[in-house]
């Protein structure tokens, strides 16, 4: 019965409150409580797509510190991206595979400030990842705690997680936390003060708790990631919206989400996937060392390809398409599935992810999608479907 309990314990965010306050309405979701939307879903998307600015709760995702003098070492043995290439101040997308080569998560890697001495570096590694992966990332990289200098700190539930997008995000953020913090491109990041005096974003080394400031650009809009201890995040949550930023929740998010390609786990891929599967592109180096599935990885790039990936299809107008619904060449053969779907308010039709088989994938490839008893045309393009 205590188990039974606990398994359904939600867990509730540091913004909770705050969220409620503003008229929130609350999902569940990966056994977090969060805000499905502030009252329009349209407007809150509109706010990041269009020439607003947008603020979201992301702290539900899993954010994990990695440091010490071997953390390189280990960390660029487990993921399929270099580590040894990522400086400071800067992040990088990556995978944790398993033996064979099939997806444990997505995540960034974000390297911060080194610790130590001249002689002996210890360098500093944020991982963030989704909520459905947070704990099998932490599982995979907790069991080398012991091999050498590694450590591994879990700060999720003390630190909370924004995302500020669109157009306007810059000069949010600039208002907000200065200009070094707004002035960082894509990749980039800094540690900062927070609360600041005076806004300069000055970036102290001596900063005891710092707030980190990322700089991510994607098709979702370019903008920026905020991590900060989560007691300091009301007031940084106010802030953001004070220089007009809106509140935005997981229903805008979703649309934003697969307008840009931006695969979910347990939706769109999981750990049945091999990680070139999934569109994952840019998290994959095939010049670094070994790691962990590196062999299966590298044999299906250099000796063949993948027999099935995640793609766009694109329907003509609006309909509605199940997830799941299974996709058919104009001549009856199988050729995938969808994994999901939307309506896409930029583009005015229906948008969906999907795995074809290799035969289909090339863009423009017409195909009938079968949902229950309707049938639907579609055409296969590029992710992302929408291209800032």
């Amino acid at each position: 019965m205590i188990q039974s309990v606990m398994q359904m314990e939600i867990l509730e965010l540091p913004l909770r409150d705050s969220h409620l306050r503003l008229g929130a309405t609350m999902i569940e979701h990966n056994g977090w409580s969060l805000p499905e939307s502030y009252g329009d879903a349209l407007l809150e998307y509109a706010e990041v797509r269009e020439s607003g600015c947008g603020v979201i709760d992301l702290s539900s995702w899993g954010r994990i510190l990695v440091s010490g003098t071997e953390a390189v070492q280990f960390l660029n043995g487990l993921i399929t991206n270099d580590m040894k290439t990522l400086a400071v101040n800067s992040s990088m997308p990556a995978a944790f595979p398993n033996v064979r080569g099939r997806l444990i998560a997505s995540v960034r890697v974000v390297r911060l400030k080194d610790e130590g001495t001249e002689k002996k570096v210890s360098p500093v590694f944020l991982i963030d990842t989704e909520a459905a992966t947070h704990e099998r990332v932490l599982k995979t990289i907790e069991r080398f705690t012991l091999a050498g200098d590694f450590r591994v700190t879990d700060v999720t539930n003390k630190t909370a997680q924004l995302s500020v997008r669109g157009s306007k995000a810059a000069e949010v953020v600039r208002a907000t936390l200065g200009d070094k913090a707004a002035d960082l491109l894509p990749n980039q990041s800094i540690q900062i003060a927070w609360p600041q005096n005076d806004h300069n974003g000055s970036g102290s080394d001596d900063v005891k708790d710092p707030l980190i400031v990322m700089c991510e650009s994607n098709a979702s809009g370019a903008g920026f990631d905020l991590v900060v201890n989560a007691e300091q995040a009301g007031g940084l949550w106010d802030a953001l919206q004070n220089a007009g930023a809106r509140p935005v929740g997981q229903a805008a998010l979703e649309i934003l989400r697969i307008e840009a390609g931006v695969p979910r786990f347990g939706v769109d891929m999981d750990e049945t996937n091999v990680v070139t599967e999934t569109a994952l592109d840019d998290a994959v180096s095939y010049t670094k060392g070994c790691y962990v599935g590196q062999e299966i990885i590298a044999r299906i790039k250099y000796r063949g390809h993948v027999a099935k990936k995640l793609t766009g299809l694109i329907f003509e107008q609006p309909v509605k398409v199940a997830v799941g619904a299974t996709i058919h060449s104009a001549d009856g053969k199988e050729a995938g599935r969808i994994t999901s779907v939307t309506e896409s308010p930029r583009l005015g039709c229906t948008i969906a992810l999907a795995y074809l088989k290799y035969d289909y994938l090339a863009a423009g490839t017409s195909l009938k999608v079968i949902s229950g008893p309707e049938v639907f045309e579609a055409r296969v393009t590029q992710l992302p479907f929408v291209r800032e």
